[in-house]
């Protein structure tokens, strides 16, 4: 439902991701990982029809995102890392322009919208500007957008920001429910043990290049490592973290 072949973008002289095959079938949560820099957004941003690639292609429930980008967003919804919402409006006219964009019945959107913000615990506060929400209740706004026209297809780019334990622990298990009715979901976050509960397959990417891929625990195996974590740092990072952290205390010295 989420394919990418040979997908390649760069900023100037930086070549932010280098020739990336990808896919995420149904029924599937892919753990999508890398450190900053990596080229993860880039990736999500090209594979939403945010941006168009230099080169390959990517196709959403069949659909080739760069000949037909509205018809590929139809099918699917997405949490970005860091959302703009539209914080002159009410959390209630914001979820109704979303559906509406989506060729939802204002009335069907309505009531959807009331729903979430009713399971999610701010029901009360539908009617107040965004502007005045903290960020917790501003990510449920966003998560309740991205699920408002019941998508094939789910974009989340760390979704639990500023969520407490019991909206995450609710939200972590409806990711679940809905890959078990078949939706197809790529989710970004640099909290890996939230990556090993949630996710069936996991993807890094170092450089713009995937240097990993499989189940959690198979590429824990395959590393000759206990966790994803020490897989991971092993993969893209610093080698010697504790010699990393020693030196940053000098530093306060």
């Amino acid at each position: 439902m989420i394919e990418a072949r040979g997908l390649s973008k760069s900023y100037g002289e930086l070549l932010a991701v280098d020739g990336l095959d990808l896919s995420v079938e149904a029924g599937e949560i892919l753990g999508f990982l890398g450190p900053n820099g990596a080229g993860k957004t880039t990736t999500v941003k090209m594979l939403t029809g945010m941006i168009q690639p230099a080169s390959g292609r990517a196709r959403i429930c069949g659909i080739d995102v760069s000949k037909d980008p509205v018809a590929a967003k139809q099918c699917l919804g997405y949490v970005p890392e860091s959302g703009a919402l539209y914080e002159s409006l009410s959390a209630a006219e914001f979820l109704r322009m979303i559906g509406s964009l989506y060729g939802m019945r204002r009335a069907d959107a309505d009531r959807r919208a009331d729903r979430f913000l009713e399971l999610f615990g701010i029901l009360d506060a539908r009617d107040r500007l965004i502007s005045g929400f903290s960020k917790g209740m501003k990510q449920k706004v966003l998560i309740s957008a991205a699920l408002l026209s019941n998508p094939q297809v789910l974009f989340l780019d760390e979704p639990l920001n500023g969520l407490d334990p019991n909206a995450a622990l609710v939200v972590k298990t409806l990711l679940r429910e809905l890959a078990d009715q078949g939706r197809a979901i790529l989710f970004c976050s640099h909290i890996l043990d939230v990556i090993e509960r949630v996710c069936t397959r996991v993807v890094i990417i170092h450089e713009g290049r995937q240097v990993a891929g499989g189940a959690p625990e198979q590429i824990a195996a395959e590393h000759g490592v206990e966790t994803l974590e020490d897989a991971f740092v092993q993969l893209t990072g610093v080698r010697d973290t504790e010699a990393v952290a020693r030196e940053l205390l000098v530093a306060l010295q």
